[in-house]
């Protein structure tokens, strides 16, 4: 089955559970379109369908492109292996408006993908993965040398038993990092059509390749194939479903706290607000880290604390490892070892919530 034949099956999927959706009622917010994407893959991790759909219908007003490519990313990103049907149904949504047009419009469209992703069950190992290929610092070595590797090379190398952060990291040089760049690796071309059809032929679920060569063609993530190769390796059942263990939170005007991060306006004044008090978080920083990146290195502690927390958690060895790895060993020069920080700034996120009211 080649690539559109699969593409067209699956649109034709969508449009047929269509017509059992009735589209919810979801008023949009008067916020940012940046607070409104945080917003949304946010109270997806959390399965919380109220604030997912409404900042669908923000973002369907303020950013419709955005939001799609949203969807698709939150799609590989946070379900992942966990639900591959669901993600299947985010990337056969961004067939475009005159697919949607036809099948009852962006609005059922949207919420019908948006409460498709807040049921499902979720898995963050793609993400784990990628950032251990970009920041472990055991891994420099390699992130100089593949830039030199030939594909062929390369695909041999992600077909091999090596650890699979280093064939991660094969991978994403054999797409290329001029389309996929990162700060951490060098820029070089790539051939991303051979590395899907390098997939296909050494077995892996064609289907499941078509949806990531879709996906990645939509979004350009690296996502998409650390999905196909991270499938091969799950085993048929979970280790465990459940919650995270999610900090304290509040409302902040029209949003939870958690949708506050660094990556708006907002989140970066409570995180500022935040450091400008005298508590433990504060001091260990100081010490550490020069000011001016210190919003961002408890940015992204935070991210730890909270906002990867997730509801129905599809948990095994593998991905477990992937993420304690990340959390503790990938946190930049300033903590080889995260564990203190991160205790710190869970018990202080009641704080960083009386900052996030203020903005």
């Amino acid at each position: 089955m080649n690539g559109p034949e699969t593409l067209s099956i699956l649109r034709h999927e969508l449009a047929q559970q269509l017509l059992h959706h009735e589209p919810p009622v979801s008023d949009p917010l008067d916020i940012s379109p940046w607070l409104a994407m945080a917003l949304l893959q946010k109270a997806i991790r959390r399965g919380h369908g109220q604030f997912a759909l409404q900042a669908a219908a923000t973002l369907i007003r303020q950013s419709h492109d955005g939001f799609w490519r949203r969807c698709a990313v939150i799609a590989f990103e946070d379900i992942g292996v966990a639900d591959l049907n669901t993600v299947s149904l985010a990337v056969a949504a961004l067939a475009g408006k005159t697919f949607r047009s036809k099948v009852g419009g962006e609005w059922a469209v949207g919420s019908f993908v948006v409460e498709c992703l807040v049921k499902a069950r979720k898995c963050r190992s793609a993400d784990d993965l990628l950032m251990l290929a970009e920041r472990h610092p055991a891994y420099e070595h390699l992130r100089l040398g593949l830039t030199y590797g030939t594909i062929p090379e390369l695909l041999a190398f992600v077909r091999s038993n090596a650890p699979l952060p280093k064939r991660a990291l094969a991978l994403w040089y054999a797409l290329g990092t001029d389309r996929c760049p990162s700060p951490q690796l060098r820029s070089r071309k790539g051939l991303p059509q051979t590395v899907f059809d390098d997939f296909c032929e050494t077995g892996h679920p064609h289907t499941l390749v078509e949806v990531a060569r879709e996906g990645f063609r939509r979004t350009g993530q690296v996502l998409c194939p650390l999905v196909v190769l991270l499938a091969s390796l799950k085993p048929v059942q979970p280790t465990l479903i459940g919650d995270d263990d999610f900090p304290a939170e509040t409302l902040c005007g029209s949003v939870p706290s958690w949708a506050l991060d660094r990556y708006s306006r907002e989140g970066r004044r409570a995180l500022q607000g935040l450091l400008r008090r005298d508590c433990q978080t504060t001091r260990w920083v100081r010490r550490r880290v020069p000011p001016s990146q210190q919003v961002n290195f408890l940015g992204e502690i935070l991210f730890a604390v909270e906002g990867g927390c997730l509801r129905n958690h599809y948990r095994w060895p593998l991905a477990d490892d992937l993420r304690r790895s990340w959390e503790i060993e990938c946190q930049g020069p300033f903590c080889l070892d995260a564990t203190e920080i991160i205790s710190l700034v869970r018990a202080d996120i009641p704080l960083l919530n009386e900052e996030r009211q203020h903005v």
